[in-house]
């Protein structure tokens, strides 16, 4: 359970990161780019063994981790466009309300313990997902020409969830953890770094000092939400489905606590209501793991 803790806490500083960027005025792709190559480092220094580049292709998750590198990169571009087309509130709908992805894939694949009070439980942490992260001042519908970005954003969230548990259960040792994690990110900055690098050359992109700090303290906590991840859904105690459940709903409930506590933010009754759901399916879920 420590494991899960920690992931939770260090998403929850990615949180706390991402709005400190809107207040400095953060180019957010850039400071991506460079977030992907210190987290790619994290997870080289914590390897115990010697790295052998020659040898990365013959691990059996190798494909796997060039896969999620490449979803990394494309999700967060979705998310850019559907931000810009239909808002903030409906890009994080749709990336939290993903998690029902693992979590059905744990329940039908792994055959994993569907009670009534855990799937009640799961019920109840959809719900709240979904009215935290609704704004009352959302009222404009997502029109279908621009339905197509938030399904995406939707799968993609979902899919890497999913990749990222089966690879680590079907592929991935003990002892590979740090560098399996390092090679996702590694992927990623390439394919980050050859998109900024086009930026700079063609469109003139101007690459500002507090970009590559942004990134830095962006990079850490993020290969350790992913490696932290990857240790509690190794845990045999744990399943996916809840594991993953609680993962979303502690981050929830971190994000909202630091929203209110480091920049005042306001919730409706709508979020308040949505709040008290999630700590209700905690304790549901708590119920049948004890």
């Amino acid at each position: 359970m420590i494991y899960l803790l920690l992931s939770i806490l260090a998403s929850s500083v990615i949180f706390l990161v991402f709005k400190l960027f809107d207040l400095f005025k953060i180019n957010t792709f850039q400071a991506i780019v460079v977030n992907y190559a210190i987290a790619c480092a994290a997870g080289i220094i914590g390897y115990a063994k010697p790295i052998n580049l020659i040898e990365l292709p013959n691990y059996s998750w190798f494909g796997g981790t060039v896969f999620l590198g490449f979803l990394f990169i494309l999700i967060f571009n979705l998310m850019a466009i559907t931000t810009q087309r239909s808002g903030l509130s409906v890009v994080s709908v749709s990336t939290k309300m993903s998690v029902v992805i693992p979590i059905a894939f744990g329940l039908f694949y792994y055959n994993e313990n569907a009670g009534l009070l855990k799937i009640s439980g799961i019920i109840l942490a959809l719900i709240a997902v979904y009215l935290v992260s609704v704004k009352d001042n959302t009222s404009k519908l997502v029109s279908k020409n621009e339905l197509l970005f938030p399904v995406l954003v939707f799968l993609g969230s979902g899919i890497i969830d999913t990749t990222i548990k089966y690879l680590e259960t079907s592929y991935v040792e003990q002892d590979d953890i740090s560098l399996f994690s390092a090679v996702i990110f590694l992927t990623a900055f390439v394919i980050g770094i050859s998109i900024l690098m086009f930026k700079v050359l063609r469109q003139n992109e101007k690459i500002k000092f507090k970009n590559l700090v942004g990134g830095l303290a962006l990079g850490i906590p993020n290969y350790y939400s992913i490696y932290f991840l990857v240790k509690a859904l190794r845990n045999p105690q744990l399943e996916s489905s809840v594991v993953f459940t609680l993962n979303n709903v502690g981050i929830l409930i971190c994000a909202v606590l630091l929203g209110i506590l480091f920049f005042r933010e306001k919730l409706s009754r709508k979020n308040w209501l949505g709040f008290f759901l999630a700590l209700i399916s905690i304790i549901c879920i708590a119920i049948v793991k004890s």
